[in-house]
C-alpha cells in the first residue's frame, strides 16, 4: 500500500464511497420507477435520464477538468448529488414524488457522475507515477466493482425494501463521505493555466482521441458495450411475481452483485493475465464475456446459471476496464487527459440514454427474451474491433507519447 502513496489511498477512498453511492442508486431508481409503471418504455425513460449528460455535458466538463482544480470538481460533484438526493427525499416525505421528478433526480445524479469520473480519472497521473498507473487502476478497480456492484447493489434492494426515503438518505450518506476523504487530500491538481477559449480547448481534445486510432476503437467498442448493456432491460425479466424470475426487491439486488465478484478477481488478475497471455488475447476473451451473459437469460430464468453468466460478465468488463483506462493515461498527455476522456466519454456513454429507449422498445416488440438476444449479437459484433487493437498499433502510440513527453 505505501508503495502508491497516502495521496493515492485518499483518492481511492473517495472513488470507493462513491461507487457504494452509485451502487445503491443504480438498483433503488429502477425499482422506484417499477412501483409507478411497468411499462419498458416508461421504466427506461430513468435510464435515459440517468445517462443523458454523457450526451449533453461531457465535452464542456471534460474541458474545465483540464481548467480547474480536479479536486474541487469532486467535491463539487458529489455535493452536487447530496443535495439532489436530500431535495428527493423532502419530496417523498412531501407525497410530491413521481416518476417525473424520479427522471429529474436520474439526470442530476448522471451528471455528478459523469463529473466526478472525469477528474478522478485525470487526477489520478497528477497523484502516482506514470509507472504505477496499472497497479493503482488494478487496485481502484477491484474494489470499485466490489463497493458499486456487491455493497452498493445488494444494499440497494435491502433499503429500499425499508422505504424509499432509508434508500435515498443512505445514498446521499456515501457521497457525502465521499467529500470529506477528498477535503483530506493535500496539494493543488489543477493544470497548467489555458488561455485558449473553451471552444479551442474542446476541439483539441476532439482532435487528439480522433488522430488515434486505439483511443478512437477503445471509444466505439465502449459505446457499443454500453448500448447493449443498456437496452438489456434486466430488472422486468427479474422482479415481480409475474416476472419469468419472479424475485423480490432484495434478490435482486442479491443477483447482481454476483458481477462483483467476478469484477473483484477480474480487476486483481488483469496485470497477470496480460503478462503471461498478452493484453491482445485478454482483450479478445473480455469482449465475449457481454455476449454471454446477454445470451443466457434469452434462453433460460433459472437463477444459478443467469448467476455464472454474470459472474463472467463482471470480470470481463473489469479487466476491459483496467486495461483500457490505463492505455488512455499512458497515452494522452496530462494537459489533455481531461478533454480526451471526456471525448471518450461521449462515446462510450453517451450511446447509454438510446441504448434504453432501444431496449424498451425492442422489450416492447419482441418481448424481453428477443431483446435480450438482440443486445447478445449487438455485443459479438464488437469483437471486430480487435482488427484495430493490434500489439503494434497500441506500441506505437505508446511510444509516440513517451517520445512526446521526452521531447
Amino acid at each position: 500500500m505505501s508503495s502508491l502513496g497516502g495521496r493515492f489511498w485518499k483518492l481511492w477512498t473517495t472513488t470507493v464511497t462513491s461507487q457504494v453511492g452509485d451502487g445503491l442508486y443504480r438498483v433503488i431508481l429502477p425499482l422506484i420507477a417499477v412501483s409507478y409503471t411497468r411499462s419498458p418504455v416508461l421504466v427506461s425513460l430513468v435510464s435515459v435520464c440517468l445517462y443523458m449528460p454523457w450526451l449533453l455535458f461531457a465535452l464542456p466538463l471534460g474541458a474545465y477538468a483540464d481548467r480547474l482544480d480536479r479536486r474541487q470538481l469532486i467535491m463539487l460533484a458529489q455535493g452536487l448529488r447530496v443535495l439532489a438526493l436530500a431535495l428527493y427525499v423532502v419530496a417523498v416525505t412531501l407525497g410530491l414524488a413521481n416518476l417525473a421528478l424520479l427522471c429529474v433526480l436520474a439526470l442530476v445524479l448522471g451528471t455528478g457522475e459523469l463529473l466526478f469520473s472525469g477528474s478522478a480519472i485525470a487526477m489520478l497521473p497528477m497523484v502516482v507515477e506514470k509507472s504505477q498507473l496499472s497497479m493503482a487502476n488494478s487496485r481502484i478497480y477491484a474494489v470499485r466493482q466490489l463497493a458499486e456492484n456487491f455493497v452498493g447493489q445488494t444494499g440497494g434492494g435491502l433499503l429500499i425494501s425499508l422505504g424509499v426515503i432509508v434508500a435515498v438518505s443512505s445514498t446521499a450518506a456515501f457521497y457525502a463521505v465521499a467529500v470529506i476523504a477528498v477535503l483530506l487530500i493535500a496539494g493543488r491538481f489543477r493544470p497548467k493555466k489555458r488561455t485558449t477559449a473553451l471552444r479551442q480547448d474542446i476541439v483539441e481534445g476532439i482532435r487528439f482521441m480522433a488522430s488515434h486510432k486505439v483511443l478512437r476503437t477503445l471509444a466505439l467498442i465502449g459505446g457499443g458495450l454500453n448500448f447493449a448493456n443498456t437496452a438489456f432491460m434486466f430488472v422486468l425479466y427479474a422482479v415481480g411475481k409475474h416476472s419469468a424470475m419472479g424475485l423480490p426487491d432484495w434478490a435482486y439486488g442479491l443477483l447482481l452483485t454476483v458481477t462483483a465478484l467476478g469484477a473483484s478477481v477480474g480487476s486483481l488478475l488483469t496485470g497477470k493475465m496480460e503478462r503471461r497471455f498478452g493484453r491482445i488475447r485478454v482483450i479478445a476473451v473480455v469482449l465475449c464475456s457481454p455476449v454471454i451473459a446477454q445470451a443466457v437469460p434469452a434462453a433460460t430464468a433459472i437463477v444459478a446459471v443467469v448467476a455464472v453468466a454474470f459472474v463472467i460478465h463482471g470480470a470481463g468488463i473489469a479487466m476491459w476496464n483496467v486495461i483500457q483506462v490505463t492505455l488512455r493515461q499512458r497515452i494522452v498527455p496530462t494537459e489533455l487527459l481531461g478533454r480526451v476522456n471526456s471525448c471518450i466519454s461521449m462515446l462510450s456513454w453517451g450511446t447509454m440514454p438510446v441504448g434504453a429507449l432501444v431496449g424498451g422498445a425492442l422489450a416492447d416488440w419482441i418481448g424481453l427474451r428477443g431483446m435480450f438476444a438482440a443486445t447478445a449479437a449487438m455485443s459479438a459484433f464488437l469483437v471486430l474491433g480487435m482488427r484495430v487493437l493490434t500489439e503494434r498499433n497500441i506500441a506505437a502510440e505508446e511510444d509516440a507519447a513517451e517520445l512526446s513527453t521526452v521531447g
